[in-house]
């Protein structure tokens, strides 16, 4: 029965079903009181009404506290260079006119959403390290500790060839027009920008699974383009089969020392066959072992499994997207589709603070990521990837010793990571001095803003003083570097929030 449903896709008449389902989304979309407005969702329900994402899963956590240096000076962590709550939390404001649940809001995929202007690794190095010290804008006599960190720059002819495993959803949870219309549309994109030797393969899940299009050369762009055309929705959702078919694909077709990436698009709601999160993370796990990359693009409202998809993009050597417009379409797909690439793999911080200049400290964010010490110098411990031109950045607030010296040792910043998976890891130390910025940068300021917000978002019991005016000045020091108006739309975005509240 699942081959004649294959062949059945494979016709010109599920071309040409699809193609009516297309014009009737597009007919409906401007009848109802949701459009698309400078390249973003606009309308939804009314301030005040229900909204419809409260069937949306989020995992529970609580933030990260204040922990003794002279007790536990070590604090260790890997990286996160997400940025779907950054996006979905731009969902709920700008198209649902209401503030995120708490739950929805990781600050660290806040910060990670943007790309800071940290210097370019040097030499045979992959990735650079930063840091700036400077005064907290929300506690007084308390420090910001800012860590920045950059993958490496890759020119296209450096980028490794590819190949790619769409998996793509096409139950019937993914009929609206934020869903499967959006993602056939970031699809065809991303097709326009890849090399004619790299290879595309597409597997569909709905009630089955299906080996839409075999591995095929993105030199016949036109057949790719038609396959991702003709993409349907209907059906229950066979998530868990279908991963483990897109993962024996990839396997298939393995390039070895290339990019090989399985490319999820869901709304995460798996309902048939294996729909246990443990089980999918157990699954992802022993093939991201193999060297297969994963990224999973969120998308819509209403029965979003964020918390489902955060794990297994986090188990699988991943990232995690949610994709709420089509200018987020073009940054994912098109402007960083370099982070498709992993200049960094298994990255890992370690912070060894001085306990007699810093009396406590606290991780803002990366709550679900915290390693143990000895997890840093063990290789065999997965950690998330950095791609080309990616930055990561994190931020600790500090107390001061009372007895702190102005020039004596704040920290000691580790990085680890791998240039390829199973390699052994690349050290990388830096010293943190009590010695301020005369004047904070904008990167730190910007970061800062971004921080804030998100404590506010999350009424996290350490945001102090901090409010949407706060946010404001802080981010408004760092729109001087905004290649792509991110930043600037941020400002929009707080604004929006402040009138919300």
């Amino acid at each position: 029965m699942t081959d004649l449903i294959c062949m059945f896709m494979k016709t010109r008449i599920s071309f040409l079903i699809a193609l009516a389902i297309s014009v009737f989304a597009a007919v409906s979309c401007m009848m109802s009181d949701v459009c698309y407005e400078d390249g973003f969702l606009t309308g939804g329900p009314e301030m005040g009404q229900q909204n419809p994402q409260d069937g949306d899963k989020y995992e529970e956590f609580s933030d990260n506290p204040f922990v003794d240096a002279l007790e536990t000076p070590v604090s260790t962590f890997s990286v996160d260079a997400d940025g779907a709550s950054y996006a979905n939390m731009r969902r709920f404001i700008m198209q649902s006119n209401s503030l995120p649940s708490q739950n929805a809001v990781r600050i660290e995929e806040f910060l990670n959403y943007f790309t800071f202007n940290y210097p370019e690794p040097e030499g045979a190095d992959n990735v650079s390290i930063c840091a700036e010290l400077t005064s907290c804008p929300w506690a007084e006599g308390n420090k910001i500790l800012r860590l920045g960190i950059k993958g490496k720059q890759l020119e296209e002819e450096q980028m490794k060839p590819s190949n790619f495993v769409f998996l793509i959803d096409v139950s019937g949870s993914m009929s609206s027009s934020d869903k499967l219309e959006l993602l056939k549309s970031g699809l065809t994109q991303m097709v326009d920008y890849l090399r004619p030797s790299d290879r595309i393969s597409i597997i569909t899940y709905s009630g089955t699974v299906c080996k839409l299009l075999e591995s095929t050369l993105c030199s016949d762009a036109l057949t790719i383009k038609n396959a991702i055309s003709s993409l349907v929705a209907s059906g229950s959702t066979a998530g868990g089969a279908a991963l483990k078919m897109a993962y024996e694909e990839a396997l298939e077709n393995y390039i070895e020392g290339g990019n090989n990436r399985i490319v999820m698009g869901t709304d995460g709601d798996f309902n048939v066959g294996v729909t246990d999160t443990d089980a999918l993370v157990e699954m992802v796990e022993s093939y991201a072992s193999k060297g297969i990359y994963m990224t999973v693009c969120g998308f819509g409202r209403g029965n979003l499994n964020d918390a489902m998809m955060e794990k297994i993009s986090n188990s699988g050597n991943g990232s995690y997207y949610y994709i709420d417009s089509e200018d987020e379409l073009t940054k994912v797909f098109v402007n960083e589709r370099s982070k498709f690439f992993a200049v960094a793999n298994d990255c890992k911080v370690q912070i060894t603070f001085n306990p007699q200049t810093v009396a406590k400290y606290r991780l803002i964010g990366y709550e679900n990521r915290m390693l143990s010490e000895s997890d840093f110098e063990n290789d065999k411990k997965d950690a998330s990837e950095i791609g080309a031109g990616q930055t990561v950045t994190a931020l600790y607030e500090l107390v001061p010793a009372e007895t702190a010296v102005s020039d004596a040792r704040v920290a000691t910043f580790d990085f680890r990571y791998k240039k390829e998976l199973g390699e052994d890891s690349i050290p990388l130390s830096m010293t943190v001095n009590l010695i301020e910025s005369a004047e904070v940068s904008g990167e730190t300021a910007f970061a800062e803003g971004i921080a804030a917000f998100g404590m506010i978002l999350r009424k996290s019991p350490y945001k102090g003083t901090s409010d949407f005016e706060l946010v404001k000045s802080l981010v408004e020091k760092g729109l001087d570097y905004d290649p792509y108006g991110y930043r600037s739309q941020f400002v929009k975005i707080v604004e929006k929030a402040q009138y919300l509240q």
